[in-house]
């Protein structure tokens, strides 16, 4: 008992203390600095979600649109105050050697298999994400790959690996070594596989004969995490005003912000439980 109560107490402290970020005044013209992926960029959530944010707080949010890699190199220097990424692992290391003070669950979405309507590989028949990389191996399909070290890119190349293909260097594997928008511009062009994160690929336009050919996989879940950068080693950190973002992305507001961006009639992320 004095344990269930001792816990319900420490939770009611972290509310207050969200609260209290979530409400307290910020200084005209406050900005941060936010390192995050490509795919929060292309996708068109931040063009919805942070205009709400600037208007409840003053805060501005500038945004660094890189891989998750190499966002997680920006933070490594101090040139952000706040992360919004996607590789969990690099996220949890990235944390355990010191450069983010913590990290926060954020949301989700899946990533998606786009190829040409022909489906040369047969992966619409396939099983799960690891069968899908299978054939696209075994028939030397095209596929283009972010090559960038994103979240989107390590991805794929555990794919791979829990495929057992190894792909560098095969004539029909190429490496575009950019964002998501140029990888699926290349792979229309070359009637040619990728994988993409749903975002994104809702928004993308210039699709010309590709389409999704494998989807609703568990394995191709795709989560986010907020990371502090940590201002015991980058002094510099505006961290009040950041971790009032992070508070607000992770609060009733941020979750229903996040949950109420829509393409047509679907919803491409889906904001994490109160925390």
């Amino acid at each position: 008992m004095a344990n269930a109560f001792l816990n319900r107490a420490r939770r009611f402290a972290a509310a207050l203390v969200l609260g209290a970020l979530c409400t307290a005044p910020s200084a005209a013209g406050e900005s941060i600095v936010l390192a995050s992926t490509t795919s929060t960029e292309q996708s068109g959530l931040f063009a919805h979600i942070l205009p709400l944010f600037t208007r409840e707080t003053g805060i501005r949010v500038k945004v660094v649109a890189l891989g998750t890699g190499q966002a997680l190199d920006v933070g490594r220097r101090g040139d952000a105050d706040a992360l919004l990424v996607h590789d969990r692992a690099a996220e949890e290391r990235f944390v355990a050697e010191g450069f983010g003070a913590y990290r926060r669950e954020v949301m989700h979405n899946d990533f998606v298999i786009v190829g040409p309507s022909a489906d040369p590989a047969g992966l619409a028949g396939a099983a799960d994400a690891t069968d899908a990389f299978r054939r696209l191996g075994a028939a030397r399909a095209a596929f283009v790959s972010r090559g960038d070290k994103s979240g989107t890119h390590a991805a794929e190349l555990r794919y791979w690996q829990a495929a057992a293909v190894q792909p560098a260097g095969q004539g029909w594997y190429r490496e575009a070594g950019s964002g998501m928008g140029p990888t699926l511009n290349m792979a229309a062009a070359l009637g040619a596989y990728t994988l993409a994160d749903r975002g994104t690929w809702a928004n993308f336009r210039n699709r010309q004969d590709l389409r999704i050919v494998h989807q609703g996989d568990p394995g191709l879940f795709n989560p986010y995490g907020a990371i502090l950068v940590n201002p015991g080693r980058h002094p510099h950190v505006k961290r009040v005003a950041a971790e009032r973002f992070i508070a607000w992305l992770t609060s009733d507001a941020g979750r229903a912000a996040i949950a109420s961006y829509r393409i047509g009639e679907e919803q491409l992320f889906f904001p994490a439980a109160g925390q």
